[in-house]
C-alpha cells in the first residue's frame, strides 16, 4: 500500500510538471517560430516574384512602346524622303518637259529655216485629212502662222489626193491661241468632229505614252512595284 506523498515530494512533482510543461512550451514555440519563418520567406519570394514580374510586363511593355515608336518614326522618315524624293523627280521631268515644249517653240519659229515648221504643217494637215476623209473641212491655226498654214494646206490637198483620189475642201481660221506651241486643229464641216493635231497635244500625249519608259531611263527600276505589264 502506497503512502501519501509528503509535502517536499508534492513540491518536487510540480517542479517536474512546470519544467515538462515549460520544455513543451519552449518547444512549441521553437516551432511556432520556424513555422512562421518559412511561411514569412514563402510570401516574401512570392511578393519578389509578383514585383519581378510587374516590373518585367512594365519594362517589356515600355520597350514594345519603344520599338512601335521607332517604327513609326522610321515610317514617317522613309515616306517623307520618299515623297521628297517623288516631287523632285517630278520637278525633274516637268523641267524636262518644259525643255522640249521649248524646242517645240523653236520649231514653230523656224518657218525661215529651211521651211521645217511649213513642212511640219503639211505633213500633220495631210494626215488629218486621211484620218477624216472629209469632204470638207476646217483648219484652225495661230494667227501668226495664217499666211504659212495657207499655203501648207494648199500643198496638203494635192498630196491628199495623191494618196486617198478624194478633193477636199478647206477653210483656214484663226482658231488656235498664239501663247499655244503651234500645228492645227482640223474639224470636219457639221463641226462634229475635232482632230487635234496642236504640238501641245502631241506633246500631251507623247508624255503620257512615254512616261513609263522616260522614268525607267532616267530613275532605273521602282523598287516598290512588283508588277510590269
Amino acid at each position: 500500500m502506497s503512502r501519501p506523498m509528503n509535502d517536499e515530494e508534492v513540491l518536487n512533482e510540480l517542479n517536474k510538471m512546470v519544467a515538462f510543461i515549460k520544455q513543451e512550451a519552449l518547444e512549441k514555440a521553437r516551432e511556432i517560430r520556424v513555422k512562421a519563418d518559412e511561411e514569412f520567406a514563402i510570401e516574401k519570394a512570392k511578393l519578389v516574384k509578383q514585383e519581378q514580374q510587374a516590373i518585367d510586363a512594365q519594362y517589356e511593355k515600355k520597350r514594345k512602346g519603344a520599338e512601335v515608336s521607332q517604327r513609326i518614326a522610321q515610317s514617317t522618315l522613309t515616306n517623307k524622303s520618299r515623297l521628297k524624293l517623288l516631287h523632285r523627280r517630278e520637278e525633274h521631268l516637268q523641267d524636262l518637259f518644259s525643255i522640249a515644249r521649248s524646242s517645240l517653240l523653236s520649231l514653230s519659229d523656224s518657218d525661215g529655216e529651211n521651211g521645217r515648221y511649213a513642212q511640219f504643217l503639211e505633213g500633220i494637215i495631210t494626215q488629218g485629212f486621211l484620218q477624216l476623209l472629209e469632204p470638207a473641212v476646217v483648219v484652225h491655226v495661230r494667227k501668226r502662222d495664217l499666211e504659212i498654214a495657207t499655203q501648207s494646206v494648199e500643198n496638203a490637198k494635192r498630196a491628199y489626193k495623191e494618196i486617198s483620189g478624194r478633193d477636199v475642201n478647206v477653210e483656214v481660221e484663226v482658231g488656235l491661241n498664239d501663247d499655244s506651241a503651234g500645228g492645227v486643229k482640223l474639224i470636219n464641216a457639221s463641226r462634229r468632229i475635232t482632230l487635234n493635231n496642236t504640238l501641245d497635244e502631241r506633246l500631251r500625249l507623247l508624255e503620257n505614252r512615254m512616261l513609263p519608259e522616260i522614268r525607267l531611263d532616267l530613275f532605273g527600276l521602282n523598287e516598290n512595284r512588283k508588277f510590269y505589264t
